[in-house]
């Protein structure tokens, strides 16, 4: 009888095990960084955890799908059925915040004295090689995929990263 219980408990370990592993690749994704707009903190090539559905406050680094909008200069034919763009960024002001409007020209000063609800400020920690809201304004909130909560830096030794 006691065999059975032990049993019951080590395969009862196990499902849960195999439950918390399925819901952790659900909620958090792996991105690796392409670029230098958030250097020297997340370099090209860095791999990042971002967990889907994160708190996005002041302070936090998220990844949002790039907005339709690119800096100005020649536009690539965009490809409809092709992949998305993702981008990472440091919010710099979330909905209901006071708007930075003397730190960023982009924003939209007619909007009032706080960020809009559904609203971000974004900023790259590399401003000379950024596209974000001193440039676009305000990010909608609903392009976030999430927040990042750890990083690994690339090793020679690593697989070629794959798109996302």
């Amino acid at each position: 009888m006691r065999r059975r219980g032990a049993l019951a408990l080590v395969a009862g370990a196990l499902g849960l095990t195999a439950g918390a592993a399925a819901l952790l690749r659900c909620t958090v994704v792996r991105v690796t960084v392409r670029g230098s707009s958030m250097a020297p903190g997340y370099e090209d090539g860095a791999r990042v955890l971002v967990h889907r559905g994160g708190r996005v406050v002041a302070g936090r680094v998220v990844v949002l799908e790039c907005p339709a909008r690119e800096v100005a200069g020649p536009r690539p034919s965009v490809d409809r059925g092709a992949a998305r763009r993702w981008i990472i960024k440091r919010v710099a002001a979330a909905p209901g915040d006071p708007a930075p409007v003397d730190r960023v020209p982009g924003l939209d000063r007619t909007a009032g004295p706080v960020v809009p609800p559904g609203r971000l400020v974004l900023l790259g920690d590399n401003p000379l090689n950024s596209y974000d809201s001193r440039q676009a304004g305000y990010f909608p909130m609903e392009r976030v995929l999430g927040t990042v909560v750890g990083r690994r830096r690339q090793s020679p030794a690593d697989p070629p990263p794959g798109p996302y």
